[in-house]
């Protein structure tokens, strides 16, 4: 659809104030079609004969509510110009993918361990709640009228993680990435370590563990997410929370407690950022640590904030920094 000149559907609408579910049984019919709030009740969607029809049908489910409705076509809106009507669109979608995103992240983090050790029960789990977020993404894209990076990303993310679930199925145990085994600090100096993109709490606090115990000097780059472009890094560069990645998730391990134990880093302090990282990463509430919620708060606010990918990971490295340093004490 293109939105060069588009024309516009307003629809207005009140309902008696009681019951009081009233206003929000309209409200959620108008969400599921994809309307985005202008202002108080009024709600406006790209011109289409279908929206037309829909809003017909709304305006007689109104009026049996006892309340009233109506609707316009327009051809602009003298207070806003196009591109922000559309942007309020791209907003409200991005707020409808971000729950569908974060869910396939602990779905990521879950299958690694699942790529480690061969649990057919455990795989069929995956693909139950894979299903309902891929019926999940498909809802919001049907409504995804002017497509922004989020659903693109999204769509590139569940497509992925399709072709793992269907790798696994048929070899559930040729891919299996290797334990990391013991490794030397001196043979990772000044290398370039890699990951995925939006980095979060296990690369967050990975990266933190890299700079802080084995390479103060170390550098960190995104996007190497397939393997052949892993491969292509060497040998200079160096895999990490990534599948078939050299460290990633083992068996019911998050990355940052592989780095731990590849490196022999030890320590009480250690441990418990391990219990936070591990809580947060594979939510199985292994050690229920109390300080978790807290530390997924601060590290929300920086993915949320930050500019980029390499902002959002040095903020994390930051933070954990000042976790240890509290710990510590």
């Amino acid at each position: 659809m293109s939105h060069t000149n588009p024309k516009w559907l307003l629809f207005f609408y009140t309902v008696p104030a009681k019951p009081g579910n009233l206003r929000m049984k309209v409200w959620r019919r108008l969400i599921k079609i994809g309307a985005a709030s202008l202002k108080g009740s009024v709600y406006i969607l790209p011109y289409s004969e279908d929206h037309l029809e829909v809003l017909h049908w709304l305006t007689g489910e109104v009026a049996s509510l006892g309340g009233e409705a109506a609707f316009a076509k327009v051809e602009r809106i003298e207070t806003m110009g196009d591109e922000e009507i559309v942007s309020l669109f791209r907003a409200q979608r991005a707020n409808d993918y971000a729950p569908i995103a974060a869910a396939l992240e602990a779905l990521e983090a879950q299958m690694s361990s699942l790529e480690q050790q061969q649990e057919p029960q455990g795989l069929e789990r995956v693909k139950g709640i894979f299903q309902k977020l891929l019926k999940d993404y498909r809802a919001v894209q049907s409504i995804d009228f002017f497509p922004g990076s989020q659903g693109a990303d999204l769509q590139a993310r569940l497509e992925g993680f399709e072709e793992r679930l269907t790798r696994l199925a048929a070899h559930p145990q040729a891919d299996r990435p290797k334990s990391a085994g013991p490794r030397s600090k001196e043979d990772y100096q000044g290398r370039v370590w890699v990951t995925r993109r939006n980095p979060f709490v296990d690369r967050m606090a990975s990266a933190w563990l890299i700079r802080r115990f084995i390479d103060p000097k170390a550098r960190f780059e995104f996007e190497f997410l397939e393997k052949d472009r892993m491969v292509a890094a060497a040998p200079i560069g160096v895999s990490f929370d990534v599948p078939e990645g050299d460290f990633t998730h083992e068996q019911d391990r998050c990355t940052f407690e592989v780095l731990l134990e590849a490196f022999g880093l030890r320590g009480k302090v250690l441990r418990k950022l391990a219990e936070v990282v591990h809580d947060l990463d594979l939510k199985d509430g292994k050690f229920a640590n109390s300080q978790a919620s807290g530390v997924e708060t601060i590290l929300l606010g920086i993915r949320r904030t930050a500019k980029d990918d390499r902002e959002a990971l040095e903020e994390g490295i930051k933070t954990f920094e000042r976790l240890y340093a509290a710990l510590s004490k």
